[in-house]
């Protein structure tokens, strides 16, 4: 990434074409979800394809067998019409909400099983080993519409598909794969994570649990106790993480659930939400397992941790984004229908603010998720080309990518809980009530921000993988920052470059070039008075992160609405352009806030009011965008539509 453009092509709308295979025929599937997608499916024949039917981006896709010839269309249906009823997610999810509520952990485990059934489980799993072999950003769309039900399907498929299987696929050795994620992606067997102990949290290389050697050598015996374990209560198998002796790392083992092999499980925890999945402690005492059944090598349990949870944070960001549809969509619905004073309420300013911002977070959301699943997709398909084998593909790919992973990660979850925040606030006393929906949603919207790395980790994790790419040169960002210093310190140039404002987004790029800016220097600075003590201003680090978010977001969001006003008329797309001018603004506020703070909080005398100028100059809008108008246009949008409609 490079720190003078920091640009990344929004890819959503891109056609996404899978690599040839020896043996198969290619079947050609066109999709519409929110966008076009044209994919070359491949499969031994049509059987493969014909009676299965897929449910992905808040849409039902069905592989309709229209001729006998190889072509297949997924024919689209919008969650929010009548048609949507026919969906897995309604069917089987949201028309049960009572029974998971009720802390049904049966009806999940049976969802699970028939999304096993339907391949949904293994779609990101190679198909020699039973999966289904789809690329990064197919598993995103699957994953975005299984998760936007309930929270405890969405925690039950994440904790399954994420970092219950993905270890194995991409550390494990050819025969763990062979015999474990054919079990994994049929749903014959369910799979779960245990990593968090009592005392080892965030500081996961912290844990007690320990795996010792018997005096045979062929087996290890580990002792210790998890917890906040999701999918205990009915996995199979347990990625579980224990030291070896004195070991400074941690080491991953595969530990499959045996009668009377010293594997123990606490009851149910009482949580928040997400109340029909299951969580429970689990202890092992004296757990005995082959020593072929260590993941990885010795001492990189850490690793493997850090690294399978770079997938489950992307992921959770798709898994937000049709819950914040169906929050949006919930409240307008009953704005519009609700009457104060002869008028229905979404006529009145006050709601048409809350929706405005919900739908242009939701949207921008998007815009980033499937940014970066393409360009980790396109990357993985690059390193393929340079004959990585296809899990060390993936996972290289996410590790150059994880920077963006914790990005979406953070964004997404605070997001989706304003969202279901704002609905209830919409809904008013009746939000606050189990009969709607938004009171279940913002529970289950509450987690997001804990697991797969606390928001507040997450944020300090970017800011330390980016400044260790810089040192390691992977990206240069001292000559950027050194030539903004040398902008803010220099003579105001007298020179007259007229501007054509009359261009699309004109006034937004140079907004998001000077933002970059805003980051160089805060950050330059930070770096320059703090050197290595940087990770011990945790305050400073967080509003590096804000800023970094910010941006990434923000530019997301005008990309995606450029390319599509150019491919179909900034008429037909002049709302989302002004979804994409009110998410920079609101980013430029949070931008100047977070700087200010940290200006006059790490700068004293002419340093500061050089900063504080640097600051000012960067985030001063050229022509300001009718704030009020474009809320305003939004809403009615959505309002005359009844439903998100983005």
């Amino acid at each position: 990434m490079g720190w003078d453009n920091f640009t990344i092509e929004d890819y959503r709308d891109e056609p996404t074409i899978d690599e040839n295979d020896v043996g198969k025929q290619e079947y050609e599937v066109e999709v519409d979800v929110h966008f076009t997608v044209k994919y070359k499916v491949l499969a031994k024949d049509k059987t493969d394809l014909s009676d299965k039917t897929i449910y992905v981006g808040g849409a039902d896709l069905s592989f309709k067998d229209d001729n006998l010839d190889n072509i297949y269309d997924l024919k689209v249906k919008n969650w929010g019409t009548d048609n949507h009823k026919e969906s897995i997610t309604y069917r089987e999810v949201i028309a049960k909400k009572s029974r998971f509520e009720a802390k049904d952990y049966k009806l999940t485990e049976e969802v699970m099983e028939k999304a096993g059934e339907m391949g949904f489980l293994g779609v990101n799993v190679p198909e020699k080993y039973g999966g289904m072999g789809m690329g990064f950003v197919a598993t995103m769309l699957v994953c975005e519409y299984m998760s936007s039900g309930s929270g405890s399907v969405s925690t039950a498929f994440g904790a399954h598909t994420g970092i219950g299987t993905m270890p194995i696929l991409f550390y494990g050795t050819e025969e763990q794969k062979k015999k474990y994620l054919p079990k994994l992606s049929s749903g014959e067997w369910f799979g779960c994570y245990c990593l968090t102990e009592p005392n080892a949290g965030s500081d996961a290389n912290s844990g007690k649990t320990t795996a010792e050697l018997t005096a045979d050598k062929k087996h290890y015996k580990i002792n210790g106790q998890k917890m906040w374990i999701s999918n205990a209560g009915f996995a199979k198998l347990f990625i579980v993480f224990a030291r070896i002796e004195n070991d400074k790392n941690i080491t991953a083992f595969i530990v499959e659930k045996e009668e009377n092999n010293g594997i123990v499980l606490g009851e149910e925890e009482k949580k928040l939400g997400i109340r029909a999945s299951s969580t429970r402690q689990v202890f092992f005492n004296d757990t005995t397992i082959p020593v072929e059944n260590m993941l990885g090598k010795r001492g990189e349990g850490f690793k493997i941790a850090v690294n399978s949870l770079n997938v489950g944070r992307i992921k959770l960001g798709a898994a937000c984004i049709d819950s914040e549809r169906r929050a949006i969509t919930a409240a307008i619905q009953y704005a519009n229908d609700r009457k104060q004073f002869n008028t229905s309420i979404s006529e009145f300013g006050a709601i048409k603010y809350k929706i405005a911002e919900m739908a242009t977070n939701a949207y921008v959301n998007e815009a980033a998720c499937y940014r970066a699943a393409k360009d980790i997709e396109n990357q993985i398909e690059n390193l393929m080309s340079e004959n990585y084998s296809e899990q060390d593909a993936e996972l290289k790919a996410l590790e150059e990518f994880a920077i963006e992973c914790s990005i979406i990660k953070v964004a997404t979850s605070e997001d989706m809980q304003l969202c279901a925040d704002e609905g209830i606030q919409i809904f008013g006393g009746m939000g606050f009530s189990e009969e709607t929906p938004m009171e279940a949603a913002w529970r289950d919207a509450r987690i997001a921000r804990i697991y797969e790395g606390t928001n507040e980790i997450n944020r300090m994790v970017s800011i330390g993988m980016l400044l260790k790419k810089a040192m390691k040169k992977n990206i240069d960002i001292s000559n950027p920052t050194k030539a903004v210093f040398k902008e803010i310190i220099g003579l105001p140039s007298f020179s007259f470059k007229s501007k054509d404002y009359s261009i699309l987004f004109t006034e937004e790029k140079i907004m998001l070039k000077n933002l970059k800016k805003v980051f160089l220097m805060i950050n330059g600075f930070a770096v320059k008075k703090f050197g290595k003590d940087l990770d011990k201003h945790q305050q400073t680090i967080m509003a590096l992160s804000d800023i970094l978010i910010e941006i990434y977001m923000a530019e997301s969001g005008i990309l995606r609405s450029e390319k599509n006003a150019k491919r179909f008329g900034e008429e037909d797309y002049k709302i989302q352009i002004d979804i994409s001018k009110l998410y920079l603004y609101n980013a430029v506020d949070i931008i100047s806030k977070v700087c200010k703070q940290i200006i006059i909080s790490i700068s004293i005398g002419s340093k500061q009011k050089m900063l504080l100028k640097g600051l000012r100059k960067f985030t001063k809008y050229k022509n300001y965008p009718d704030i009020i108008g474009i809320r305003n246009n939004i809403a009615e949008k959505i309002k005359n539509e009844n439903k998100y409609c983005f």
